[in-house]
Formats: C-alpha cells, sequence, structure tokens
C-alpha cells in the first residue's frame, strides 16, 4: 500500500486557523476533512470556502456527516432536508468519499444531541442498512461510517466491529477507525486497546482519526471517565499502538488529527497541536510502506424500497431512552426497563450517569 495522506479535521474559528497556518504555509497538510453539515456554503466564510475548494480542485478533501442519525427507527424530514443538502454539496465541491457516525441522535434539538450506541439486532441492522443505502444513493462516491466513542456495556464495545462489519457490507462500504473512541472505550471498561481493536475488520479501514480528551469524574468515586471531547493532545498509549495498527490497516487511505477549533487559544495549546502533528507524520515515515494496487471503489447496485424502513417500537424505545437520561430519571429505574430492543439491565450505571451530563450539557432546557 502507498503511504497514508495526513490531514487535519477543518474547523472554521479563528483560533484554530492561526495554529494551523504554519502548516499551511509549509505545505503540510496533505488532505482536509470538512463537516459539510455544521457550516452548509451560505453560512461559510470566502476564506474557507476558497481554503475548500482548493483542496477539493486538487482531489484532497473528504467529507464527514455529523448530524444524518443513521439509526433513527423513524424517517423524518430532517433526514430527507440533510439528504438534499448533501447531494447539492457534493454537486457544487468534489469530495474523495463522505463519512457518518454510527449510532442514533433523536433529541428535537438535534444540532446539540449526542449519538448513542444501538443493540446489535437484526432490527437495528436493517434499519441502518436502509439509511446507508438512501445516503449512498445521492452520490457515486465512497460512504463510510466512525465507529463510536460511547458505550453503555461492554457489549456495545464487542459488538461494534461485527456490526459495522455487516452494515457497511452492501454498499461496498468503509470504516474510521477513530483511535481515541476506541481508547475512551478501554478505560471505561477496562478492555486493552489492541484487544478491541482486533475486534474490527481492519481491512475496511481507509481512515483513522486521531483526537485527544478529557477526564470527567466519577459521579460514583471509583475510576475517572474518558470523554471524546476534541480538546486536548493525543493520549501516548494512542501514539503507541499507532505503529502497529497501520501495519494492520492494508486499505488505509487517509490518517486525519481532530481538535476543536475553540480549544487552541493559547501559545503551549497551538504548540501542542502541532507537535502532535509532527508525531504522525514522522510515525507515519518510519513505517514500511510497500506499494500496492489500490482498490476501485464501485458503486453496488442496490435496491432501493420505496419507503424507507421504519419500526415504531424502536422508535419508541429510542424516544424513551432519550427522555429518561434527559430527564436524569434513576439509574435503577433505567435499568429495570423492559424494552425489547435494547439491554438496559446490562448497562454500566457509571455510563449512564455519563449519558445524563452530556445530554443535560447539549440540551440545558
Amino acid at each position: 500500500m502507498s503511504k497514508p495522506l495526513l490531514g487535519i479535521s477543518m474547523m472554521a474559528e479563528a483560533d484554530f486557523v492561526s495554529a494551523l497556518l504554519p502548516l499551511l504555509q509549509s505545505n503540510s497538510v496533505d488532505v482536509l476533512e470538512w463537516s459539510f453539515d455544521t457550516l452548509y456554503h451560505s453560512n461559510e466564510p470566502g476564506w474557507l470556502r476558497d481554503l475548500l475548494n482548493f483542496y477539493a480542485e486538487n482531489n484532497r478533501l473528504i467529507g464527514h456527516g455529523v448530524y444524518y442519525s443513521l439509526f433513527d427507527a423513524r424517517w423524518t424530514s430532517r433526514q430527507e432536508e440533510w439528504l438534499r443538502k448533501l447531494k447539492e454539496e457534493v454537486a457544487l465541491r468534489k469530495y474523495n468519499h463522505i463519512t457518518e457516525h454510527f449510532g442514533f441522535m433523536n433529541t428535537e434539538n438535534f444540532h446539540q444531541g449526542v449519538p448513542l450506541p444501538v443493540s446489535l439486532n437484526p432490527k437495528t441492522l436493517e434499519i441502518g442498512k436502509d439509511r446507508l443505502y438512501r445516503l449512498q444513493e445521492v452520490m457515486n462516491i465512497p460512504v463510510g461510517i466512525e465507529n463510536l466513542a460511547f458505550s453503555f456495556s461492554v457489549d456495545d464495545v464487542k459488538e461494534q466491529g461485527v456490526f459495522l462489519d455487516e452494515l457497511t457490507e452492501d454498499t461496498n462500504g468503509f470504516l474510521i477507525l477513530d483511535l481515541h473512541n476506541i481508547y475512551c472505550q478501554s478505560c471505561n471498561f477496562e478492555i486493552g486497546l489492541q484487544e478491541i481493536i482486533d475486534l474490527y475488520p481492519l481491512d475496511k479501514v481507509k481512515e483513522i482519526h486521531l483526537s485527544g480528551g478529557s477526564w470527567q469524574e466519577s459521579a460514583y468515586g471509583k475510576k475517572q471517565v474518558r470523554r471524546d471531547t476534541h480538546d486536548d493532545v493525543i493520549p501516548d498509549d494512542i501514539f503507541a499502538v499507532l505503529p502497529s495498527v497501520l501495519t494492520q490497516c492494508h486499505n488505509l487511505e487517509y490518517i486525519i488529527i481532530e481538535r476543536l477549533g475553540h480549544t487552541l487559544k493559547t501559545d503551549n495549546e497551538k504548540d501542542d497541536f502541532l507537535n502532535d502533528f509532527d508525531k504522525v507524520k514522522m510515525i507515519i515515515a518510519a513505517s514500511d510502506w510497500k506499494e500496492k494496487e489500490k482498490k476501485n471503489w464501485n458503486a453496488k447496485d442496490i435496491k432501493l424500497p420505496e419507503e424507507p424502513l421504519e419500526d415504531l417500537v424502536l422508535f419508541e424505545e429510542q424516544s424513551k431512552i432519550t427522555q429518561l437520561l434527559f430527564e436524569n430519571i434513576d439509574v435503577a429505574v433505567i435499568k429495570d426497563q423492559d424494552f425489547h430492543y435494547f439491554k438496559t439491565e446490562n448497562w454500566d450505571a457509571e455510563m449512564i450517569l455519563t449519558a445524563q451530563n452530556i445530554i443535560k450539557k447539549w440540551n440545558p432546557y
């Protein structure tokens, strides 16, 4: 395989651009990833539009969606609108591929949501495939899915790789392997980082995400909870495992570093960001990249049902879970729920409280 391109998840904040400028001036950023659904064209400042267009014209732009919500069990006008805007976006600007997150996000104020994991069962897989078909249908470029950082139980952690493998099969899709998301799961469930990585179909990994995060104090006074907040340096444990991961992902094309735009205010923070970039660059350079013929992607012919697949029982359960978390309902009550699709009795109490904190943070009213 040829050496993967190293890039940055682009942010529009002035602090971020200031930190990124030395890398842009030295032509060190091989590729940009842009979360196209956070600012659509009408809100893009001119300098950002020009930068994204420059990378697009040179076949060095990839897209990352945040708000489609792949596993919502009810199809809504919001998803229709999201796909319509995406179709316009890929017509206006050339993306090499598009990716979206695993999970569901059915809060009313979806822009303030957090993707929550789904259980591996035939119905949720069907819903996910239907949504992925519809996403693939609007464009003739590869579509990939990113693994989720947040898990309610050790079952969520262990099932996700299998689920993603099955989910992407019919669309000839691929995976983003987000190593900090796996690091969060490793810390929160005390499973080895490499042990979790080995549960994923690594031949399907076309892109790797690297980032830092933060620690949240434990509600029970035990170990801290690791959160995927994109506001700090990449942990040493990720750097330690990265060289071996690179040798395992034979179809890897892109490595993207993520950092939130408002978290690079001080000179130290900017230096740390540049140091992380240099460390990753050195690891890539030190790896043994054997030339390998790149696999050509072809869209699979999918017969799309005219009506989007829905499951009202699953929708009711997703809505109820979101409501229970939002209303800070007692953990014991949540674990005692008799759901068909969700096994809340197996959920980790600490992670239930963490989900409540996240949802409360994003939906304060």
